[in-house]
């Protein structure tokens, strides 16, 4: 492939791209510079600066896994509603794993897709918002595929071809998690209480007993729910709910 391509699926253009540092921001740039619509996506065949959560970055050998983002119109959604689109996103992105993986893919909180006990996959999203206003969104995703060998900082790390024994087309799936992509936003739109209880449907340890870490004290707790500002409900422990970021699992 000697350059970049442009592709309409569902009347969603789809942009594969050859190597870019990250598909989050090349879909930024071009929100910035409204040169874009709603439900463009970005693919990349190779990242050089992966973005995950809270400034990490994702590390995915090119060629071999999902690197995904798209653009979102949030204006008709009020900017407290964004732990919805997070959760319509890690839906979009479980609907596209498990569909080769089966039913032991789940969503940990709040935003890895998880086989198993082992880390498939996550969701990134930023957003433009000025004032009260929550103009767009990218939502960002990245999914192990085809790749078999992960760093010492990845070791719980599983892809489709580990769990299936399977070599997958890349292209291919990420243009079904485009369309994964699409069909959950509307469903967000539409009715977006079926969201989060979809969400919490496939939530990692449900009604499981697990240890956490907070402010250094690790304790026990039972995982009930994620609630609609995106904490997570606990029984069992001093907190009854949990903000992203307060705590870590301790395996």
């Amino acid at each position: 492939m000697s350059s970049n391509s442009i592709i309409h699926t569902a009347r969603q253009p789809f942009i594969e791209l050859i190597t870019v540092d990250s598909t989050n921001n090349y879909a930024m740039a071009a929100v910035h510079d409204g040169t874009t619509e709603h439900g463009t996506a970005w693919f990349a065949h190779s990242q050089t600066a992966g973005k995950g959560q809270r400034g990490r970055q994702w590390h995915a050998a090119p060629g071999e896994n999902i690197t995904l983002s798209v653009a979102l119109n949030t204006s008709a959604l009020p900017v407290s509603t964004q732990f919805y689109l997070l959760a319509a996103m890690a839906l979009a992105a479980h609907d596209s794993f498990s569909k080769y993986a089966g039913g032991e893919t789940s969503v940990k909180w709040v935003n890895d897709i998880y086989w198993n006990d082992r880390k498939a996959g996550g969701v990134l999203i930023e957003n433009v918002i000025k004032g009260n206003k929550w103009q767009w969104a990218v939502a960002g995703i990245g999914i192990n595929i085809n790749q078999t060998r992960f760093g010492a900082n990845a070791a719980n790390a599983v892809s489709l071809k580990q769990i299936t024994g399977k070599n997958f087309h890349v292209l291919t799936l990420a243009k079904e998690l485009h369309a994964f992509i699409i069909k959950r936003f509307g469903q967000l739109i539409e009715d977006r209480t079926s969201v989060l209880t979809a969400y919490n449907n496939i939530l990692y340890k449900k009604g499981a007993d697990v240890k956490l870490r907070k402010n250094n004290i690790v304790f026990n707790a039972v995982i009930r729910e994620a609630l609609p500002d995106g904490r997570l409900r606990i029984d069992g422990a001093s907190w009854d709910s949990v903000a992203f970021g307060e705590i870590e699992w301790v395996f």
